[in-house]
C-alpha cells in the first residue's frame, strides 16, 4: 500500500486453526462479536462473500462530538476464501475515512495456530495528526484480533463424558484431564 496515503498494519498469532478463524472473520453477522465497538452490521446491497457486497457498520468505533454512533458503509472489493483474505473499502461514513481500504489476511502458522494480518490505507485527513489516526485504527484492529482468540476459545468449550469418573462434565478446549475439568454433574 502506498501512493501518498496513510497506512499501517497490525497482526497477531491466534491459537486456533485457520478455518475456524476464517469462519468467524468472513461472516458479516459475526462482526459485532469480535469487533466489540461495533453494535450492528447490516446487509445493504449484494450477496455476502461476493465482490460488490455492501454492508453498514455502526457503533462506537470512532467517538463523535455529538455522542451519536459512528457509521460506515463498506463495499467488499475482493475476497479469496482459498487464501483466506479480503479487502473492504469504506465508501461513505460520518467518521471522515471515506475511501479507506482495509485488508485482512490469514496465514496458517502451523500447530493449529493462525497469523492474522490486518492492514489499512487511509486518505490523509486535513487537520488531523497522521500518527494519532494510524495508532487509533491500529489499536481498534489489534483489540479485535485479540477478541477473536477469546471467542474461539469460548466456542471450543463443550460437554463430554469424563473418562476419569464417567460423569458428564464441562471440558475446556476439548482436553479432558483432572486439572481442566469443572466437576459439575448434569
Amino acid at each position: 500500500m502506498g501512493n501518498g496515503k496513510w497506512s499501517g498494519s497490525v497482526g497477531g498469532i491466534l491459537g486456533a486453526p485457520i478455518d475456524k478463524v476464517w469462519t468467524m472473520v468472513s461472516q458479516t453477522k459475526k462482526l459485532p462479536e469480535w469487533m466489540q465497538m461495533v453494535e450492528q452490521c447490516t446487509d445493504l446491497v449484494g450477496e455476502e462473500g461476493m465482490p460488490g457486497y455492501v454492508r453498514l457498520v455502526s457503533g462506537f468505533m470512532f467517538p463523535q462530538q455529538d455522542g451519536e454512533r459512528s457509521w460506515i458503509k463498506e463495499r467488499l472489493v475482493s475476497i479469496d476464501s482459498s487464501s483466506h483474505s479480503y479487502v473492504y473499502r469504506m465508501e461513505t461514513s460520518n467518521i471522515g475515512l471515506d475511501g479507506s481500504l482495509n485488508s485482512l489476511k490469514l496465514v496458517d502458522y502451523g500447530d493449529d495456530s493462525t497469523l492474522v494480518n490486518w492492514s489499512f490505507e487511509i486518505n490523509p485527513i486535513e487537520g488531523a495528526c497522521k500518527d494519532s489516526i494510524i495508532d487509533y485504527v491500529g489499536f481498534l484492529y489489534k483489540s479485535s484480533i485479540n477478541r477473536i482468540e477469546v471467542l474461539l476459545k469460548q466456542h471450543s468449550n463443550k460437554v463430554e463424558k469424563c473418562d476419569l469418573c464417567g460423569h458428564l462434565t464441562y471440558v475446556m478446549n476439548s482436553t479432558c484431564n483432572s486439572n481442566l475439568i469443572s466437576r459439575r454433574e448434569f
